[in-house]
């Protein structure tokens, strides 16, 4: 499955575009990670907080000529475009909706493929490479993100399916499991703090950055190391996938100890990532929807949790 090569559509994404003069010093203070690091050669994760440090959205963000793109889960777009142009209202930003100008494909072993469309992309996470119009990003476990104007999907996606399988949505998902990479979907819309799905340990946080929406809150968990929840890999029996924010239990607990994130179906059943009671993984008894639903068995993550390189960013 997901570690073939592949190529898929990311039809479950829509781009949000912030462009003007003042698009990088109105979104510095809206998100977690820090544009001043971005560049034409360099991407990020990042999230949108409440007041209280609650994720309205996470995404993925690309500087371009003019502003920012920001890639996040198509069911929140509408509400972060209309929330967002608030505050906008005394900056020279422009904001739109731009999903229907963008063909996103997600590639794995495609580096052949990219070579053939004239992109060199190095093999450095978040790095970005350009031509042709086409945006080609790196992805932490080597896959591609390739962004391509409308005007050239037609062309671009018919040399792909000449040199790649094309493979179900589900396949990228499952490797964007196994890299331990979280989303916000509408399901989990203000549901976690980012270090709940551990976004600052993938860079999406910067805690050197100043203030924006929610930094108050998310700079107090990760000083203070109160945070009792955490971003777990997990693997079920079956073929069911269940849905964000399906509730995970543990006999010993009263009451839900945590809920999923994100799932996939496997080769020997469904891995998903959840966000879990760091005592519940410790006790070692979980289950899928309530205290005797189906048992889940914790996996390895990809990274570790270290709070001293966290906020060196």
């Amino acid at each position: 499955m997901a570690d073939t090569a592949f190529y898929c559509t990311l039809s479950h994404e829509g781009i949000l575009a912030v462009r003007g003069p003042d698009a990088n010093k109105f979104l510095q203070g809206q998100v977690t990670c820090n544009l001043n690091y971005l560049s034409d050669s360099h991407t990020s994760l990042g999230a949108r907080c409440t007041p209280k440090g609650r994720m309205q959205s996470s995404f993925r963000i690309v500087m371009v000529s003019d502003g920012y793109l920001l890639a996040m889960a198509s069911e929140l777009l509408e509400a972060q475009l209309t929330d967002l142009k608030k505050y906008a209202a005394f900056s020279k930003s422009k904001l739109a909706d731009e999903s229907s100008d963008w063909l996103r494909i997600g590639l794995s072993g495609g580096d052949n493929v990219l070579r053939s469309l004239g992109l060199e992309l190095s093999a450095t996470v978040d790095s970005v490479t350009h031509g042709n119009e086409l945006l080609a990003l790196r992805l932490s476990d080597g896959r591609v993100e390739l962004w391509i104007p409308a005007a050239q999907a037609a062309a671009v996606q018919a040399q792909l399916a000449s040199q790649l399988p094309e493979a179900p949505l589900n396949d990228w998902l499952l490797a964007q499991v196994r890299a331990g990479i979280g989303q916000v979907t509408g399901n989990t819309r203000e549901l976690f703090i980012p270090q709940m799905i551990n976004l600052q340990a993938v860079g999406g946080v910067s805690f050197k950055k100043g203030c924006y929406t929610g930094q108050e809150i998310v700079a107090r968990m990760q000083y203070l190391g109160k945070l009792k929840r955490h971003l777990y890999r997990l693997e079920l029996q079956g073929d069911q996938v269940p849905e964000a924010a399906t509730g995970l239990f543990s006999p010993s607990h009263t009451s839900s100890v945590g809920e999923v994130v994100l799932a996939a179906r496997s080769e020997t059943g469904v891995e998903l990532l959840a966000v879990l009671q760091s005592d519940a993984v410790l006790n070692g008894n979980i289950h899928l929807g309530s205290a005797e639903g189906s048992p889940l068995s914790v996996l390895d993550l990809p990274y570790t949790l270290d709070s001293d390189r966290e906020i060196q960013r």
